[in-house]
This record gives structure tokens, C-alpha cells and sequence, in this order.
């Protein structure tokens, strides 16, 4: 199962990315959490009894629907879809949404309640280690049978479909084209186009001269602020923190590791100096700043590079950038073939049924689903509301999300670029996130070394796995 986890997201962006069309869209992420606005469940934010829609009083035996929700930003959306169904159909629809960097605590406290959720999601083949035994079959359902390939799903060794994708998406280093622009235009520019940024050494060079001369470009720094608070710190300790493990894996020919060893963690640690040194603000100031605060700076024309992905769109548009301006660059760390890296493209959201709910509760979540996936309304509201690009055939081109970032990753696999698979959902657990966060703002901060952050990366590593096994 993991290896063809592992080619789904090498897939992800060839089987789908490619038929997306360009313009203007919407959001995330992650994450990454895998919160990643994460990866695990890092990225997400909300309140748990949020939403809950009920439908027009339609008999309970036909069974209701109750989702709790991974991604934030995408909560409105869901409420607004679920209302639509109920009214439809008269079958009730709850959606909730966990709290940041909750999920996977607050899943298993909603598993333990009579109305437990009838359909949930887990980040990959360590998410589904826990669930596994929750995992209704989907192998007759609509969503299993509209998806593109096997690939998108996550099937176990007798052939149990246990859960399904039903996002797949891209990161990597936000820029603002109109600022580089005008940067090559100064005197002694290190480039003289975005496109010779193709190295973590050039990245380097180009950024250090920027924040050097930010009062001329009329910018607070070249890196928004890598905040660390729960709303932000998932794409660094998830997103970023994926390309070291990637790399290793792929040194190593594994597609996942008990005991990751930290061989690139001398890249990990340039790249994020960078980013807490050419910035918009003073590393000590870290603690205190948001996702919002990121995505504020950046809209607003203060920094030229953003880490994010195609789901921060809806956070960034309207403001001073326009669309127009809006690409990504790969993010460069200093290991393998630059020249050929393209961008970080995968999925962590895989939707899976509660097989112990009822049957009735059951086919009226997957009815729900199917509806999802085939009717106008959720097709739109994935492509306007949700700007999701999807695995499932039923989402023609016309489907497609008007995103200028995902534009940005067609273009980098028109290319032939080498898309960096999401390894993250390897990681062994949130609390090792959590670690390894901790000790990057330590380090940032300057109250912590660098060894602290590599102790917490590989001895927490393997310290999570004995405690899984265990």
C-alpha cells in the first residue's frame, strides 16, 4: 500500500493537475495537517459545533450525515453544500470542523460518542493506521469508482477500499512577479529574470540582495514571516520539513522509515535560516505571528516569497497583488538536481466512512458524497468555493478551479519538471511535529541550538515509532 501511495503522488500531478485552467480561484492546508495547512492535522482551524444543518424532516430511516471536517477554510463551504442536500433530499447533514491542530484528537473523542462522524478523514497510510478498523469498504461506491486511477486511493492488502482522495494539491515558494521585476530592473540585480532562480544558491544570493536593498523595493523583507503559531507553523515543520525527508527517502530507495537518520538536516537548516533572516520581521518575533500575518504581508506587497500552496489563493487575491503576479517557484534546499526540481504535489485528504455506523447512516453519507462529486452544486462550490483540483473523472475541464497558482504547477509540469511527492503523511505523529517546531522557534529565537532541533528530528522520530508500536 505504500508504494502506491507513494505513486500517487508522483501521479497527482500528472493524471490531474494538467487539465486545470488558469485565472482566478480559490484555496487550501494544510494542510498540512497535515495541517498540514499540514500535514497531520496541523493546518486547520475552527471550532468543533460549527455548523450543523438539518434536513426537511424526512423520515430518520433513510439516515443522516454527520462530517467532521479537516480543512478551515473550506467549513463555510461545507455548511452551505450541506444545507443544499438536506433541503434537496430532507436528509440531514452536520458538518464540524476541529479546532487547530486538533483532528486527530478531537476525532477520536467524536468516534467515542453515539453520534459518532459518519464520515471522517485520515492523511495517508499513517493516519489510516489508526482507523483502519473504522473504515467502511468503499470499493462499490461512487467516489471509489469515479476516481481517475488506484492510485488515489488507500487500499489494503486483502483489497479493501479504505479511504479515497478527494484533493490534490501544490506548494512552494509564493512570489510576486511585478517585485522581481522590479528588482532585476536595479543596478547589480543578481538576476535578471525569476527564471534564473533554480538553486537554493541562487535563492540565497537574490534574497540577501533584496533584503539589503528592501528600502528600494519599497518591502518590509523578502520572506514573509515564518510565524509559529499554530495557524502557520504546520509549513515548517510539515511542508517544509518533507523535502529533507524526501530526499533521504529517495537516497535510500524507501518510501517511509522507522528510524529517518537526518542526512540532509544541514539543507533543512539553511533554508530556514534564510527565511527567519532575509524576513519581514525579527526571528525573536516569531512566537507571535499568524497565518494571517504570512499571507497579509505577502497580499499586501511587504514580502516578495510566501511558502504556501494552491489553497492560500483565497487569502491573497483582492489585494495589491494581482493575479497576474502571482507564481511559485520550487523550494530549493540544496540537494539533488535543482535544475529539474519542480514543485511539492500530493494529497493528505482522504475521505473514509464510519463502518460502524448505522446502514442507513452509512448509504446516506455516501449518497452525500455522490452528490458531492456529480451534482452541479458540488462541482461549483469545489471549483469556486473550495478551488479543489480532484482526482474523480466526473470533474470535467469546465470543473476546474480559475487559480493562477495552479496555473503555476501546470506550468512547472508542462516543464518537465520533477514533482516533490508529499512524504509528510510518513511522519510518525503530531507530537513529533510538535517537537520539531518547538525547537526550530528555540533555535530561531536563539534560546536553542540547531542540535536541538536535530535531536527532536530524529531521535523524536524514532521514539514516536517505538510508541506507535507499542
Amino acid at each position: 500500500m505504500r508504494k502506491r501511495w507513494i505513486s500517487l503522488l508522483l501521479a497527482a500531478g500528472m493524471a490531474v493537475l494538467p487539465v486545470t485552467g488558469c485565472g482566478t480561484g480559490n484555496n487550501h492546508p494544510g494542510g498540512n495537517d497535515t495541517g498540514d495547512g499540514g500535514a497531520a492535522q496541523d493546518g486547520n482551524a475552527g471550532n468543533v459545533g460549527d455548523a450543523g444543518v438539518s434536513g426537511n424532516g424526512m423520515a430518520a430511516d433513510n439516515g443522516s450525515v454527520y462530517y467532521l471536517n479537516f480543512k478551515p477554510e473550506q467549513a463555510d463551504a461545507w455548511k452551505d453544500l450541506a444545507k443544499e442536500y438536506s433541503n434537496e433530499t430532507g436528509i440531514p447533514v452536520t458538518i464540524e470542523t476541529a479546532a487547530s491542530g486538533t483532528y486527530e484528537s478531537t476525532l477520536k473523542s467524536e468516534m467515542a460518542k453515539d453520534e459518532a462522524p459518519t464520515l471522517f478523514q485520515v492523511n495517508g497510510p499513517v493516519g489510516l493506521a489508526s482507523w483502519k478498523d473504522y473504515c467502511y469498504d468503499l470499493k462499490d461506491s461512487a467516489i471509489y469508482k469515479n476516481l481517475r486511477s488506484d492510485d488515489f486511493a488507500l487500499i489494503s492488502e486483502d483489497g479493501q477500499v479504505q479511504g479515497v482522495a478527494y484533493a490534490i494539491e501544490t506548494y512552494g515558494l509564493i512570489y510576486n512577479k511585478a517585485l522581481v521585476s522590479e528588482y532585476c530592473g536595479l543596478d547589480g540585480a543578481k538576476i535578471q529574470d525569476a527564471s534564473e532562480i533554480n538553486s537554493f544558491a541562487k535563492l540565497k544570493e537574490v534574497a540577501d540582495d533584496m533584503q539589503a536593498r528592501r528600502e528600494e523595493l519599497g518591502i518590509a523583507g523578502a520572506f514573509a514571516s515564518a510565524g509559529m503559531d499554530s495557524s502557520s507553523d504546520w509549513r515548517f515543520k510539515t511542508h517544509l520539513a518533507n523535502l529533507p525527508i524526501y530526499f533521504e527517502y529517495k537516497e535510500e530507495g524507501q518510501d517511509m522509515s522507522e528510524a529517518i537518520q537526518g542526512t540532509y538536516l544541514d539543507a533543512y537548516r539553511n533554508i530556514w535560516d534564510l527565511y527567519i533572516t532575509d524576513a519581514t520581521v525579527e526571528p525573536t518575533m516569531l512566537s507571535g505571528m499568524t497565518g494571517d500575518d504570512a499571507a497579509a504581508e505577502f497580499s499586501m506587497g511587504e514580502a516578495v516569497f510566501y511558502q504556501n500552496g494552491t489553497w492560500a489563493y483565497n487569502d491573497i487575491t483582492g489585494n495589491e497583488v494581482a493575479d497576474e503576479d502571482l507564481g511559485m517557484l520550487p523550494i530549493y534546499i540544496g540537494v539533488g538536481e535543482e535544475e529539474n526540481q519542480g514543485l511539492c504535489t500530493g494529497s493528505e485528504n482522504y475521505w473514509c466512512v464510519n463502518k460502524n455506523a448505522s446502514q442507513e447512516d452509512i448509504d446516506a453519507t455516501l449518497g452525500f458524497l455522490e452528490w458531492v462529486i456529480t451534482s452541479d452544486q458540488g462541482r461549483i462550490s469545489f471549483r469556486d468555493d473550495m478551488g479543489f483540483v480532484t482526482p474523480f473523472t466526473t470533474f470535467t475541464e469546465e470543473y476546474q478551479p480559475l487559480n493562477p497558482l495552479i496555473a503555476a504547477s501546470n506550468e512547472s509540469m508542462d516543464a518537465g519538471k520533477d514533482p516533490i511527492p508529499w512524504v509528510f503523511s510518513t511522519m510518525p505523529s503530531e507530537a513529533w511535529k510538535n517537537g520539531v517546531g518547538s525547537a526550530l522557534l528555540e533555535y530561531a529565537q536563539g534560546t536553542g541550538k540547531w542540535e536541538d532541533v536535530e535531536k527532536a528530528f530524529v531521535e523524536g522520530w524514532a521514539l514516536e515509532y517505538q510508541a506507535v508500536k507499542e
